[in-house]
This record gives C-alpha cells, structure tokens and sequence, in this order.
C-alpha cells in the first residue's frame, strides 16, 4: 500500500512540474489544452467515478432526482450526496390514461423521458390539489420528434372530489405526499427521470465514456477540426427547428474553414440516463457554457441528447 501511495505522489508531483514547464514555455493556453487532454482520457473518468454511485446519472449541480416509474405506479425521490443517491421517499403515483410515451397533445399519454422543474403552481384549481410541480415537457429532443402538448405536471388529487383512477397526461400522487415532496426538493436542483417501466440504471463505463468524449468533441470544436468534430454526430441528427445532419455539417464546414481561435469552457455537468420508447441507449446532458470567439460569446446552458451505440458517443439532438 505504502508504495502505491508513493507512486501516485510522485505522478502528481510530475504531472503538476510538467504543467508548471509548459506554463512557464508555453502559457497558460497550453497549460489548459493539457488539461483537457487529460479530461479527454476516459481512464481518468473511471478513476473518477471509481467510488461513486451513478445509477441514476452524474450529477455536478443537482441535487435531486425524482424517478416516475410508470408501470410500477411509484415514484421515487433520491438525494445525491457524498457520491450516493440515499432513497428520501417512496409513493404510489397515478398517470395518464393510456399507456406509452407521449406524442400528441390529448392522447392522454405521460411523456417518457428526463426532465427539468421550471415553477411551483399554488394557485392551481382545486382539481389539482394544494400545488404543481411544472416540468419542461417537451423538451429540446421531444421538439425535434415533433412531439407537442404542454402543462405536464407533477399534482396532488382533488380536494372536494373522489380521488382518479388516472390522468390527461401527468403525475398525481396524494397531497400529503405531494406537500412532502416539495418539502423535501429545491426544483432548481431536480431533475424527473419518467420510464415506462423500471428505470434502466446506468453504468459506470457509460457515464466514463460520455464525459470523456465531451472532452474530446470539445477539443475537436475548439480546434476546428471539422471531420473528426462531426463524426461525435449522428447520421440522424437534429435540432428542433428541424434542421438535419446533412444541413448543419455544411454550416459547420462553412464555419470551422475560418480557423478562428475559440475559448470553450464546460462546468456544472449533469448526464442523466434518458428513458424513451425508442430502445436507444440514450441519456440527456446539461452544463454551463462559456464560448467566446472573434464572432460570437455565449455564456449559459448547453444541453445534448445522446446515444451510445457501439461504444461510440454520438449527439442526437442539440441546443
């Protein structure tokens, strides 16, 4: 053990007096592309995540995951601390309807997917019970599936009427429950995992891969290399305008050819496994961006939905 410790101090000491060198010869630019380097490493993130539970994602700014199991009729509140997810309650939910993932506004459907809380609702009809919790369907991937409606909420039952056997579309549970929930959350720091079925768990060697590889296609982007930026896309990318790969990779081209000198700095990621009715390995990122460039500067959130599919990394939809 002693000398595992000892080898490990002195790979730090080199690692850090070969930063200090390239500092001193090179700059502090250089410094940070070595750093990145090192991010783009997915044996660093392995090591990284080596003591940490994230089955239900990784999280740098939240807080709270809310797990809707559809099927089961459960929904879970987890706290993510030290490392962990600890289980903070437990209860018997109802959705919508009809069964399966929502498309259409009316089809009586609770969409599938990960989610934001935007607002607390207060002053909502007594149908809805003391509160509702606003979530951000449809989000930037249901947009680019052409998929519509608005106002799924997590709400409680009626005050004055029997209780339902089911919704339009969204979350209920019982209002001492709901009232406990929101007592328990800060929705700024929630995100609302809704699975048909019980939530896929994620691995480890997934979330590696994913952070590493926003590591490398950062680089790729920063640098202008336009091939090796668009192969992190896939062939069925879209954005929610519509926009398709075919499109966006020659606005690209047309871009990347100014080799113009970028600074891309990522904070505050948060990767959530993505449920859908697609059977695709997806999961939802969501991070800081502070992007400058001679044309433009951009500071706020960059959000990807992304698949794994053959051990590669490739960007389904983008804001």
């Amino acid at each position: 053990m002693l000398k595992i410790i000892l080898f490990i101090t002195l790979a730090i000491s080199s690692f850090a007096n070969n930063l200090v060198d390239i500092y001193r010869m090179q700059g502090l630019s250089a410094v940070e592309d070595k750093l990145d380097e090192e991010l783009s490493k997915l044996d660093y993130w392995k090591k990284h995540l080596e003591n940490r539970n994230i089955e239900l994602g990784y999280y740098e700014s939240k807080q709270y995951v809310i797990v809707a199991q559809k099927e089961l009729q459960e929904l879970l509140l987890y706290k993510n601390e030290n490392s962990d997810f600890s289980l903070v309650s437990r209860n018997n939910i109802i959705t919508g309807e009809v069964e399966g993932d929502k498309f259409k506004e009316g089809d009586k459907k609770t969409p599938e997917g990960a989610y934001d809380l935007l607002s607390k609702k207060t002053d909502v009809d007594k149908f809805y019970g003391p509160l509702a919790l606003v979530t951000s369907y449809p989000n930037t991937f249901d947009k680019s599936m052409k998929k519509d409606g608005y106002g799924i909420w997590i709400h409680g039952m009626p005050l004055d009427e029997e209780r339902e056997s089911f919704t339009k579309g969204c979350i209920a549970l019982d209002n001492d429950k709901l009232e406990n929930l929101d007592s328990n959350i800060d929705i700024n720091k929630a995100v609302l995992l809704t699975s048909q079925s019980e939530l896929k768990k994620a691995r480890k060697e997934e979330i590696a891969l994913i952070l590493s590889s926003i590591y490398k296609w950062k680089q790729t982007w920063k640098t202008s290399q336009i091939e090796e930026y668009l192969n992190f896309y896939s062939l069925d990318f879209k954005r929610k305008d519509g926009t398709n790969f075919e499109t966006f990779s020659r606005i690209k081209k047309t871009i990347f050819s100014r080799a113009e000198k970028k600074s891309i700095k990522f904070s505050n990621i948060n990767i959530s496994p993505y449920p859908n009715s697609l059977n695709k390995n997806m999961f939802r990122v969501i991070m800081d961006e502070d992007y400058k460039s001679p044309a433009v500067k951009f500071k706020g959130k960059k959000e990807l939905f992304l698949e794994i599919v053959n051990n590669e990394v490739k960007i389904l939809v983008e804001s």
